[in-house]
């Protein structure tokens, strides 16, 4: 299959160049990093074992007008720039194209199935710590499966496919029945670390290290399980101690949240805190803490961001 990637950052970048390193026929979208990759390649630095793909073996591009049609689209642009994928993505559908929005978050695949109807729509959502460090330059730390669960898509063994082209690969790849339940389930993790990492300008194990900061993620993480399920999932109150005990295991990170705020960048707000209050709230459930957070980061947004 022919895979394009629509975001070559810490997501894309390491999930578009393990495929090409392991042969895939893989075409990458680049911006500000296409001079750099077309002259060193693509570098990924990972637990796993580092490697380049060359500049001679790597489809490089600066516009999605140059690129071929694709089978497979692994969207991994921040949520913030997808009001660019009404242009980005036309010149690379066929007819049966399947797009795969590798992202955090909530409601993302709805809002393209409206701009796209008729399309073919996954989700992945990434349980990895991933950082791009330099232009053409990712460093995965630890970690690195997706999970990846059908929203429209049309035919189901292209996401068997891709699952097994993912782990070829060497990416641990999980094909999922209930995409919105894992959705939330992310959300468990990325809902109090993304803000709380911003709001104390800290890293997850300097977090995890205060009694009282581990007792507050605790308790987010519990009104996200408990808005997950008002929502339709089922989510045992136990997946939180999973999630602590995961991050404590973990190298020190800094999520991606702090990482775009302290770039002076966009915050992911709207789909990882708005959506999940907004559709909590439609069906009965107040995220009181989460939408504490909101309001702050929203705030900070506005003071250091928005200038």
């Amino acid at each position: 299959m022919r895979y394009g990637i629509v975001g070559t950052g810490a997501l894309g970048g390491f999930y578009g160049g393990m495929l090409a390193n392991s042969g895939a026929d893989v075409h990458f979208l680049f911006r500000s990093d296409y001079e750099k990759v077309l002259k060193n390649g693509l570098r990924v630095d990972s637990v796993s074992g580092d490697f380049i793909v060359s500049p001679t073996d790597i489809n490089a591009y600066r516009s999605t007008i140059e690129m071929p049609k694709c089978d497979v689209v692994l969207v991994c642009l921040k949520t913030v720039s997808n009001c660019h994928l009404k242009s980005l993505l036309p010149p690379l559908l066929g007819s049966d194209t399947t797009v795969i929005m590798v992202q955090n978050g909530l409601g993302m695949e709805s809002d393209l199935a409206r701009d796209f109807p008729g399309l073919s729509i996954a989700g992945g959502m990434a349980f990895i710590c991933s950082t791009k460090v330099a232009d053409g330059h990712i460093n995965h730390a630890d970690f690195g499966e997706l999970t990846i669960g059908s929203h429209t898509v049309k035919d189901p063994e292209v996401l068997e496919k891709v699952g097994i082209d993912l782990k070829n690969a060497g990416v641990p790849a999980k094909l999922v029945d209930d995409l919105n339940s894992f959705r939330w389930r992310k959300l468990v993790w990325n809902i109090p670390y993304n803000g709380m990492t911003v709001i104390m300008d800290a890293g997850t194990d300097e977090l995890m290290g205060e009694p009282h900061m581990r007792q507050l993620i605790n308790e987010l993480m519990l009104e996200v399980i408990a808005a997950g399920n008002t929502c339709g999932t089922h989510i045992e109150e136990d997946f939180a101690a999973k999630m602590m005990d995961y991050t404590d295991s973990m190298r020190p990170y800094k999520p991606s949240m702090k990482v775009d705020f302290d770039a002076g960048r966009a915050m992911e707000i709207g789909y990882i805190y708005s959506n999940p209050i907004r559709f909590a709230a439609e069906n009965g459930f107040s995220m009181k803490l989460t939408s504490v957070m909101e309001r702050q980061l929203k705030f900070l947004s506005t003071k250091y961001l928005l200038r």
